[in-house]
């Protein structure tokens, strides 16, 4: 099974690209990958930006799907207009599921996508995507709303983000409470997945690894909503084992291989 992730790199290799591939090794994918744009970043924050001209993104998906049998493709962080309205062009007659992981602030703060991107992403990449995953501050930039406070706020944007036919799983792990509480809405209806929430400050690639694992088990062959429940196990899990981790000196990634790897690392 292949899967492609479309993503910005991340230079210390806790989120973007390096999440993706290590989060589709993980789950037993092969990984391929688009760069849309250059971060230099680590756990302390990001200090630049770079993206990567839209020919050279169409040359790099054109080569891997002109080839490769990919069965699934993560779209994250595209930070450029003219990166967007291609894709969403170019995805349009692709018979291939889609995991739209709306990336626009980094953990640290940082802005990663520009204003004018945002309508573009909603406009033009969203009605190509089987599902999307936003997280709450994500979902409401989206709907220029304030951000949900409640689970039935979450509910209310989740289905105002759903109505152009895109599912929607709404990303509740920057609220506060004893669980995490996503939100997914299909045209089946509306599931509530939760899991502990756990102390620790190493969630860096939180967004990018769940939306990564949701295209590993669609590749695998997975119905959607099975698909969603195997990566929030996948992610809770990486999140639980993150502090065997010790990577940096700020908020550190997840721990994409704690099945695998020895205790310390």
């Amino acid at each position: 099974m292949i899967a492609l992730t479309i993503a910005g790199s991340d230079s210390g290799g806790g989120a973007g690209i390096q999440a993706d591939l290590k989060t589709f090794s993980a789950l037993g994918v092969y990984g391929a990958s688009v760069i849309t744009a250059i971060t230099a970043q680590n756990t302390m924050g990001v200090t630049g930006v770079h993206a990567v001209p839209v020919d050279m993104v169409a040359a790099q998906l054109d080569a891997v799907l002109g080839d490769l049998d990919v069965r699934a493709i993560k779209i994250g962080m595209v930070a450029d207009v003219d990166v967007i309205e291609y894709l969403a062009g170019r995805l349009a007659d692709v018979a291939i599921p889609v995991v739209l992981d709306p990336v626009m602030v980094a953990a640290s703060g940082h802005r990663l996508v520009p204003v004018e991107a945002v309508a573009a992403l909603r406009r033009d990449l969203f009605p190509r995507a089987t599902i999307a995953t936003p997280n709450v501050p994500e979902a409401a930039v989206l709907l220029g709303e304030p951000p949900a406070e409640t689970e039935g706020e979450m509910r209310d944007q989740a289905r105002a983000l759903a109505a152009g036919g895109t599912a929607i799983l709404l990303k509740g792990g920057h609220m506060t409470g004893a669980e995490s509480v996503d939100v997914l809405y299909t045209d089946k209806g509306v599931e509530i997945l939760t899991s502990p929430r756990v102390a620790t400050r190493n969630t860096h690639g939180t967004g990018c690894t769940l939306s990564s694992a949701i295209a590993a088990h669609l590749a695998r062959g997975l119905p959607l909503e099975a698909a969603v429940r195997a990566a929030k196990d996948y992610i809770s899990a990486a999140i639980a084992a993150a502090d065997r981790l010790h990577i940096g000196h700020g908020h550190g990634p997840v721990h994409h291989f704690y099945a695998f790897w020895p205790d310390e690392a």
